[in-house]
This record gives C-alpha cells, sequence and structure tokens, in this order.
C-alpha cells in the first residue's frame, strides 16, 4: 500500500502522548495488519510504502536494503544553481552536540557513505527546481547534501531558511513487486 504523507506528520509515533499523531497510526486505523517499510522525515512530504503482510515486508526491506528501488524527490532550493546536474558525495553522520532538533552533518573522517545526484528541473530568479535521486538513504541526507553545496531547501527550519513548509516531497518510486516481481513505478507529484 502506498500512501501520500503530509508535511508535518511523524512517519512513526515519537516519544510522548503529544507524538502520537502519525502516518503509521492513521494507516493502521483503517488497515490494522499494516507494517512500516520505511520512514521520511516529518516535514517531508510523500509517498510511504506499507506491507500488508510480513513477507511482503521483508521483500521490499530487502529493496531498499539492496539499493534497488529507484527513489526521485522534488525540491524546491534557495539560490539558482548554474549547472544542470550534479552528485553530492559527502559522508554524514549524526551531530551528537545538536539533539534538538537532530541534525546531521558532514564529516569526512567518521561519517558514514552518502550520496545524492540532482538534476535541474527549472530556475526562477531566486530558486531552483531540482530533481534528487538519493543513492544512499541516510536520516536528513537530501538537506544536508543540499545545503552543503549552498543551496539549502526552502523551508528548512534545520539547515536553511525556516519557511511555511519544507520544499521536498517524495515523488517517484520505482521497484518491483513483492510477490511477482513485475516492475513498478509509483507516483505522486509534488504539491508544490
Amino acid at each position: 500500500m502506498a500512501v501520500n504523507k503530509p508535511t508535518g506528520l511523524l512517519s512513526v509515533p515519537g516519544r510522548g502522548p503529544d507524538k502520537q499523531d502519525c502516518c503509521l497510526s492513521r494507516v493502521t486505523a483503517q488497515f490494522p495488519d499494516a507494517l512500516m517499510v520505511h520512514r521520511l522525515d516529518m516535514d517531508t512530504s510523500g509517498l510511504i510504502l506499507f506491507a500488508r503482510s510480513i513477507d511482503v515486508q521483508r521483500n521490499i526491506s530487502l529493496q531498499f536494503e539492496k539499493r534497488e528501488i529507484s527513489k526521485i524527490y522534488i525540491a524546491l532550493l534557495e539560490g539558482v544553481m548554474e549547472m544542470e546536474e550534479g552528485m553530492v558525495d559527502y559522508p554524514m553522520r549524526k551531530d551528537m552536540e545538536q539533539r534538538l532538533p537532530p541534525k546531521h552533518i558532514v564529516d569526512c573522517v567518521r561519517g558514514k557513505k552518502a550520496m545524492t545526484e540532482w538534476e535541474v528541473l527549472e530556475r526562477t530568479d531566486s530558486t531552483t527546481r531540482v530533481a534528487l535521486f538519493p543513492m544512499t538513504g541516510r536520516s536528513h541526507q537530501l538537506r544536508v547534501h543540499m545545503n552543503a553545496v549552498g543551496f539549502p531547501i526552502v523551508g528548512d527550519n534545520i539547515y536553511g531558511t525556516a519557511g511555511e513548509r519544507l520544499m521536498l516531497h517524495a515523488q517517484t518510486l520505482k521497484l518491483s513487486h513483492p510477490i511477482t516481481g513485475e516492475s513498478m513505478q509509483l507516483e505522486c507529484p509534488a504539491p508544490f
């Protein structure tokens, strides 16, 4: 099952009674057998997959782990990028000195491998709309990488300038059907 998670909603419950409303609890209220397959940051909107059996959950999770699932995100960046496409290959780790809000940083010594390809879709006088292709799946990877190259995502209250919403959306997932093996492409257009 694929759902379109809105921005500002946790993927799974957080700590405390005020953080129980989440994508998982909303889905399981209607489909009690639904199992979480992967997550998105609270501020990121877009496609999230749920399995309806342990075997399907295991299959799709393994596809994610083996990096067999292609992901395309749409983002609106602060500033105008001159190049048409590129790759960011900066290792990352959690910033242990800043716990709230949780933050991640580029660290070429102790960081874990993180790679993001990008392609310009459109430019205005002050922003660039891009497609982002994460080759790895680190927490906050797209946000950290775009900020690291000097183009933070519009509305990023951690790595850029706070705004109405984080302009980052999980638009496309390409995977193999967990039962038939048939190639599938799921789409959920960005709302911005």
